[in-house]
């Protein structure tokens, strides 16, 4: 009688299960603060603006622009004017004073102070966010971070290689199992739950990393940087209230969203709105570039994000893509609920290290 083959079960991937295992233990707290600081500022924006004041008058150029009168009298200068990204018609007002004093002063759309204080009085969420981006350590903590985010990509990749079914149906292996002992469960959660989340978390990670080398991405791929003429200022610029309105003009449908202001050097207002079709939500930032000449508040060029190359397109979807605003709420929810999943990942994983660590010892 012929004998059958004997089937053998292949055996897993040792070398990718170390290398996951280590990789998650070094940098473990990395990972747990930007899993913690990320679930806080998913909707930090909204939140921080209705601790000041759920009031939301429209926008009004002309009353912002007399705010900004007032305050460039007690300024040695007013920097720029920003929307807060939160609520909507609210905006941040960027001064250095004559000592060198970086002020924010937060406004509603019809220029009433909500808040001012030193750039350097952090709130709560913001400094969060300060911790999320760079560690309160500057370029050097954005660098560290970014690190971290190219080998919790990398461990993902792993996580996925080690724990894709072979023998099981995928049925099984999302389903983490209540039988067996402690080691097992835990093995078992932390299998399912890390395979539940893995492909946004790649996405969310990647576009994160990306976002701290923008610049440098933007070189290497070959963004075209708009570099019109500087103009000298000729008299005394057009205001703020006449710079907007061109430029929200200059894109029909377009919302006002922030501008730096002319100086002596360059007269020239650099205006970014939100055009129709952004991945940017309605209420946050946006990618499009108008420039306005404050000699005479003409429009110099208009450069909407939606008609942009694909390279310029490319790098401009990083932050929706990151934050989820290009979904929509729904988007938003998803990036809120990828932090919520890493640090159960990580908590998951560093149990059953421990655990199987103590069954060693004894």
């Amino acid at each position: 009688m012929e004998q059958m083959p004997v089937t053998k079960t292949r055996p897993r991937p040792k070398t990718i299960i170390t290398i996951h295992k280590w990789l998650g233990i070094g940098a473990a707290v990395f990972w747990l603060v930007q899993a913690c600081t990320g679930i806080l500022l998913s909707f930090h924006f909204e939140l921080e603006d209705a601790t000041l004041s759920i009031n939301s008058p429209p926008t009004d150029f002309s009353a912002i622009e007399q705010r900004l009168d007032v305050i460039d009298i007690d300024a040695e200068q007013v920097n720029w004017i920003w929307t807060s990204a939160g609520l909507p018609d609210r905006y941040v007002i960027n001064s250095t004073n004559a000592d060198g004093v970086v002020h924010l002063t937060r406004i509603d759309g019809a220029g009433e102070i909500l808040r001012d204080r030193r750039a350097d009085d952090h709130s709560f969420l913001s400094l969060m966010r300060e911790v999320h981006i760079t560690l309160l350590a500057g370029r050097t903590g954005q660098v560290i971070m970014a690190i971290t985010g190219i080998v919790l990509f990398t461990n993902i990749i792993f996580g996925i290689m080690a724990a894709w079914p072979r023998r099981q149906k995928w049925t099984r292996i999302l389903s983490p199992s209540s039988r067996g002992n402690p080691v097992a469960r835990m093995f078992s959660w932390h299998r399912a739950v890390g395979l539940w989340g893995a492909i946004p978390a790649l996405l969310i990670v990647a576009t994160g990393v990306m976002i701290t080398f923008e610049h440098e991405i933007e070189h290497v791929i070959g963004v075209e940087e708009v570099n019109l003429p500087t103009l000298p200022l000729e008299a005394e610029a057009v205001g703020f209230a006449a710079a907007a309105k061109a430029a929200t003009e200059a894109i029909p449908g377009s919302r006002f969203v922030g501008t730096t202001f002319p100086t002596a050097s360059d007269a020239s207002y650099q205006v970014w709105v939100r055009a129709p079709g952004e991945l940017y939500r309605k209420g946050g930032y946006g990618g499009s570039l108008v420039i306005v000449n404050a000699n005479d508040g003409r429009v110099q060029g208009a450069w909407p994000v939606t008609e942009a190359s694909a390279a310029k397109a490319f790098v401009a979807s990083f932050y929706p893509l990151h934050t989820g605003e290009a979904g929509g709420l729904a988007g938003r929810v998803l990036a809120m609920l990828t932090g919520v999943w890493l640090l159960a990942t990580v908590i998951f994983g560093l149990t059953l290290w421990l655990r199987r660590r103590k069954l060693r010892r004894s």
